[in-house]
């Protein structure tokens, strides 16, 4: 696991090959078929080589979410059996969640939400969630209308409170980091010179053509694939809207931004052994078959 640009891509493949693994992939966008240079997906030759999963599994224009990826990532496990050495791989901590731990994601209902919002001014919406749990506030952010909102459209759905939920057997496990798939994880990050591997990587990817690729999905991309940083960028380009000097500076910024939400994610988790940043790939490929072997016995 790692932010963006950590430099996960050459151990997980140097790692898979040695010790005979799949990859599945857990990124949120990658999931996307056409989006290949800006959510960095392995090349075709990589993936002949070593085969990949949950990559290109939808088109641009489809909304596909945590729940879908949750569902198909465990489907995919069980099919490929028990004895099938799996790398599991990527930068979303919330999809890596999905697939080991036992999250469980309450339902949604538009038609509810939006009746929910006609109906009652913000005031209105936060009072009602305090009266129905006199302890939401200790679960949920009542500061924020949306969460809120949520709140009372899950209530709606499954007569369960936020407390109510927060304290089911699933949810204590959750935040006790108890696995619902055994593994061990290892973290890469690039320490100080994390800022320096987005800014170059994104304009190598410009430079491989990603106008032209956003260009290509520019009338097809989905609510949520339009959000993806350097693709709601481009697209600014694409509409008039900026200049690709502006787009790629504005990509580059929201890209730190994201590595900060991925570094502050991911070390809550205890489970996580964290690599000594090595600038040479050799040293951390080597440190990271060395913890494998050690702590999963695994040969090659």
């Amino acid at each position: 696991m790692g932010h963006t640009a950590a430099g996960k891509s050459q151990i997980v493949e140097a790692v898979a090959a040695r010790f005979g693994a799949q990859v599945l992939s857990v990124d949120s966008m990658q999931v996307y078929k056409g989006m290949d240079i800006g959510t960095a997906k392995p090349s075709e030759a990589v993936r002949a080589a070593i085969p990949h999963h949950m990559i290109d599994l939808v088109e641009a224009a489809a909304d596909y979410d945590v729940v879908n990826f949750q569902t198909d990532a465990r489907v995919l496990l069980g099919e490929l059996g028990a004895e099938q050495r799996v790398v599991i791989a990527g930068g979303s901590g919330l999809h890596f969640r999905a697939v080991v731990d036992p999250l469980t994601f309450a339902p949604t209902d538009v038609g509810i939400r939006a009746q929910l919002e006609s109906a009652y001014d913000a005031e209105s919406r936060k009072a009602m969630l305090l009266k129905a749990d006199g302890t939401a506030a200790s679960v949920v952010d009542v500061s924020n209308d949306r969460r809120v909102l949520r709140a009372l459209e899950v209530w709606t759905l499954t007569g369960q409170t936020p407390s109510e939920r927060a304290s089911s057997p699933e949810a204590l496990e959750v935040r006790a980091y108890k696995a619902k798939l055994p593994h061990v994880s290892i973290g890469i990050d690039a320490g100080d010179r994390a800022h320096e591997r987005v800014n170059t990587r994104f304009e190598q990817m410009v430079e491989a053509g990603l106008v032209a690729e956003v260009e290509s999905l520019a009338c097809s991309l989905s609510r949520t694939a339009s959000q993806a940083v350097g693709y709601k960028e481009i697209l600014g380009v694409i509409r008039g809207e900026t200049t690709l000097v502006d787009a790629v500076e504005e990509a580059k910024r929201r890209t730190r931004g994201l590595v900060k939400r991925q570094r502050t994610y991911f070390r809550r988790d205890p489970r996580i052994e964290w690599m000594t940043w090595q600038d040479d790939a050799g040293q951390r490929i080597d440190a990271a078959t060395a913890y494998i072997e050690r702590e999963m016995a695994w040969t090659s």
